[in-house]
This record gives C-alpha cells, sequence and structure tokens, in this order.
C-alpha cells in the first residue's frame, strides 16, 4: 500500500510502499483512510523537527488526525462494524500505570507513551490502518464531510474543559455546566485549534474575543465573527490596553505558540480569571517578562495557569458531540476550517500551504 513518511530529522517527504495491515486480534479494527489533516506539527516534523521512528525502523509514517470507512473487524469488536465511518485516537499508553491504565494516556506521567505519526508509531498517512478498538471512534454520519476536524476538536475541547474543571472547582457555587455562560473569553492564534477552541468556547455560552495578525476580512476573523465573535489585530492593540477596551477577561485561550505574547497577554486576565496554553513555542532567544508583577497579580487576582496537550477518548468523544452542535448552531460555518482539500501525491504542496488564508488542509487517500 501507498504510505507517506520522513526520516525524522530530514527534510524530505517520500511517498513509499508499506505492507497493507491485517487483523491479528479479535480487538482489531481495519479502516481504509480516507482523509487526513495537515497540522503544524506536521509541518514541524517535515521540516526536520521532533519526531521519532519506531523501535526498529529508519522512517515514519506521517499523520494524526485521520477519518477513514471501516473495512474489516476482529470476532471480538462491537463498537464498530464494516460500512461504519470512524476514527482513531493519536497516543497510546505506557502501560505502565496511573493515569494511563484509567484511559488518561493524554495525561501519561512516565513519560514512555507512543504517538501515531509523531513519536515511535507510524501515522495516518497510508491507505489502510489497523489498530486497537480501545483506540476507535465511530463517527455519525450527519459530519462526515468534517469529521476529520475530531482530532483537533479534541485538543480545544480538552483545553476547555479542564480550564473549567479547574477554576470552577475553586469558586464557591460555581457550576461546571454553566461556568463560562456569559463570561468573556480570549482566543488568541486563529489557526484550526484557536478557531475550533471558540466553537468550544460559544457552545458553552462564552462571549469570544479573538486575537491574531490578519487582515479582519480574512477568512479566520470573518468565520469568528459568524459565530458571534470580535476580533483584535494584535498589530494594532497593545496587550496591556486589551482590558482597558474589553474589560473583564475572565479565560484566555492560547493556540498561538508565541512565548513572548503568551507572557504579556497574563495583564489581560480578571479576576479569578483562568489561562490555559495549548500552544508549542519554538526554543530560541530568551524572553523578558516583568516576572515580580506577573506572580502579585496572579496571586492577588485568584488566577490559574494552565498547560494542555493531546487529548484522551473521552475528549475525542467530546469532540464529535461539538462538532454535531456546531454543524446543529452554526450551520456550514463549521466547514469553513477546511480550506484546501489535496490529493496525497500533493503532500508536499500541501505541507508548504500556510498562507494567511488557509486554516486547515486536509488530504485525501
Amino acid at each position: 500500500m501507498k504510505a507517506i513518511s520522513t526520516v525524522p530529522g530530514s527534510q524530505v517527504l517520500n511517498i513509499v510502499e508499506r505492507e497493507e495491515p491485517q487483523i491479528t486480534a479479535p480487538d482489531h479494527v481495519k479502516i481504509k483512510i480516507t482523509q487526513i489533516g495537515i497540522c503544524g506539527t506536521d509541518r514541524e516534523i517535515a521540516h526536520g523537527g521532533r519526531a521519532q521512528a519506531e523501535d526498529g525502523l529508519t522512517d515514519l509514517v506521517l499523520g494524526h488526525e485521520m477519518l477513514g470507512l471501516v473495512t474489516e473487524v476482529g470476532s471480538a469488536v462491537t463498537a464498530v462494524k464494516p460500512g461504519d465511518h470512524a476514527v482513531f485516537i493519536v497516543r497510546r499508553d505506557c502501560g505502565l500505570g496511573y493515569p494511563c491504565c484509567e484511559n488518561r494516556s493524554d495525561m501519561c506521567a512516565s513519560g514512555h507513551y507512543k504517538e501515531r505519526g509523531i513519536h515511535k508509531l507510524d501515522g495516518y498517512m497510508a491507505e489502510y490502518v489497523v489498530d486497537n478498538e480501545r483506540y476507535c471512534l465511530r463517527v455519525p454520519e450527519s459530519i462526515l464531510d468534517i469529521a476529520v476536524l475530531t482530532e483537533p476538536m479534541s485538543v480545544s475541547v480538552k483545553a476547555v474543559d479542564e480550564a473549567v474543571k479547574i477554576q470552577a472547582a475553586r469558586i464557591p457555587g460555581a457550576n461546571y455546566e454553566t461556568y463560562l455562560q456569559g463570561k468573556k473569553a480570549l482566543v488568541v492564534g486563529l489557526g484550526p485549534i484557536g478557531l475550533l477552541g471558540a466553537f468550544a468556547l460559544r457552545l458553552r455560552g462564552a462571549e469570544i474575543i479573538g486575537m491574531d495578525i490578519v487582515d479582519a476580512f480574512s477568512p479566520r476573523p470573518m468565520l469568528l465573527k459568524e459565530i458571534g465573535g470580535s476580533y483584535i489585530n494584535g498589530k494594532e492593540i497593545a496587550t496591556n490596553m486589551i482590558d482597558d477596551i474589553y474589560g473583564h477577561i475572565d479565560m484566555i485561550f492560547e493556540a498561538s505558540g508565541v512565548a513572548k505574547l503568551g507572557f504579556d497577554l497574563i495583564d489581560a486576565l480578571g479576576v479569578n480569571g483562568v489561562y490555559v496554553l495549548t500552544g508549542i513555542p519554538g526554543v530560541g532567544r530568551p524572553v523578558d517578562i516583568s516576572g515580580g508583577e506577573l506572580m502579585q497579580q496572579m496571586v492577588l487576582m485568584n488566577q490559574v495557569m494552565v498547560g494542555s496537550v493531546n487529548a484522551s477518548k473521552k475528549h475525542n468523544e467530546m469532540a464529535i458531540q461539538a462538532l454535531v452542535d456546531s454543524r446543529t448552531k452554526w450551520g456550514n460555518a463549521i466547514d469553513k476550517i477546511i480550506t484546501e482539500i489535496m490529493p496525497f501525491t500533493d503532500i508536499n504542496a500541501a505541507i508548504a500551504n500556510t498562507s494567511s488564508d488557509e486554516i486547515k488542509t486536509v488530504i485525501t487517500f
């Protein structure tokens, strides 16, 4: 079968021949891949960044955002059947105990997890994939055209879910389900994770302010406005003026991956505010921050700062529901996250597609 691989550390992608995987256990599910989303991690790996091949292999099959058609299942599988569309989640547990043994490999404490298409496990940029039923989720027919967004939506949903759980638990009388209703959330970085975070926050009733450095009439801010959000151009408004203009900010959802901006934005966070980080900055020059002022503010204003990465199976289930709910509430607005669909043979063009109008590029098998 055809697959797309790279030698970690190189900057070359190859379309290679791999042996087609087969069902070898009662709990196995075989999926014919139909769509793969391209994300910043794929682009980082394709440019020689962080990745590690499976033990015994020199190259790594890319891809961790997937959708496919179930073609065959093992004798013990009940969650899906041939003909269903389904997704596999990304991370595999370490097998060494908590939290992994509770299906929370996203919170792995040992560091010995594996990730499809990223770390010690081939990804989904291949014609067929086989994996265990426990990592598989059926996708409703109503969202097949956007279901490839399940993985990035799971990252956003998890970040919102955990930020709310942490801060709602600290405040007497606060309710997890209704905590964000009417509250202001600043979403920083309107790439796929940020925009999907905006959808997740709006579904919880939050007022959204989006921040990026693109023109206000470009696709990302316009999509934000379509679901009731407002937009700040970071080139035009200083971070220390945001709370003066927009008032109390209850949550900051950081998805830019820009370290200096991330720290500067703490100034905009209000009393009892929660700041969730999803962006991963590159290692570069040191960042100057007013450490004393920031610490003083966070202590005196009961603020929380939390990092969030990857997502559990539960959060993937929540992501599928969020896609369904977004389609119900805003029609085809969520569809506009996908801005380009290309055949897998155009993988190099897909990786290079980073214009300001691009949000999510998807390749097809």
